[in-house]
């Protein structure tokens, strides 16, 4: 059971209607690391998921981010509402599709299910939805520079923290599976080659990290091919 509260989380204000930043906008309601795929990508994984904490955390966050799809549909609209004979909004998607929000992105593509990243295993999703957050909070950075009005900046503000506030929740989800820093997951233990680093690129100088240096990797400077017998 679901009920809807018309009242966001985050009070939604446009100080200047602009429709050509609504097309824009249009990333985070129908794009790829808008918020429809993070609600959605949430809502799938918490099925596959037995702790019944982080399955209830899952599903809160994925409500969260329905919220935030309705925060983004309504700067959305507030852009484009009562302009439609502006030469800005012709120029924009919403001269054929009409005004408020479409599941499109910001260059017309629609919005996709394979937008969706979830595997069936919490730790693979769990990591998965870091990089989901990432790239929505890298998204919302770039609207927020080009942002015209403070009223649609200080809600651009408030999606972006909320991206920060869930990829820690993710993180102290791995971390309280022992997670967090630990690459292997699943049952099948891997091979002997698991701490090698194979040199493969060789053009210039060759840079040297804890990514691969000792203890945690064997440096292998010159790999060659392994002679089957």
């Amino acid at each position: 059971m679901f009920f809807h509260k018309k009242e966001p989380v985050h009070t939604v204000k446009v100080d200047e209607p602009n429709p050509r930043f609504a097309q824009l906008l249009l990333e985070q309601f129908g794009g790829a690391t808008g918020e429809l795929t993070a609600a959605l990508q949430y809502w799938t994984q918490s099925f596959h998921c037995e702790n019944a904490g982080i399955r209830d955390m899952l599903q809160d966050i994925a409500l969260e981010e329905f919220g935030h799809l309705e925060m983004v549909g309504k700067l959305i609209e507030t852009h484009t509402k009562n302009v439609d004979q502006t030469e800005a909004y012709k120029s924009t998607l919403f001269a054929v599709r009409g005004m408020g929000p479409h599941l499109l992105d910001s260059q017309g593509n629609a919005w996709s299910a394979n937008y969706v990243n979830e595997g069936g295993d919490v730790v693979r999703d769990l990591r998965a939805n870091i990089g989901a957050e990432a790239g929505a909070r890298q998204t919302y950075e770039s609207l927020i520079k080009l942002a015209s009005d403070e009223g649609t900046k200080n809600t651009l503000v408030h999606l972006l923290t909320r991206e920060i506030s869930h990829t820690q929740m993710f993180m102290k989800a791995l971390d309280s599976l022992g997670k967090l820093n630990e690459p292997f997951f699943g049952n099948i233990q891997p091979d002997s080659t698991v701490d090698i680093y194979y040199n493969l690129s060789t053009n210039g100088k060759d840079e040297r990290g804890p990514w691969n240096s000792e203890p945690s990797f064997r440096y292998i400077a010159d790999p060659v091919a392994e002679k089957q017998s």
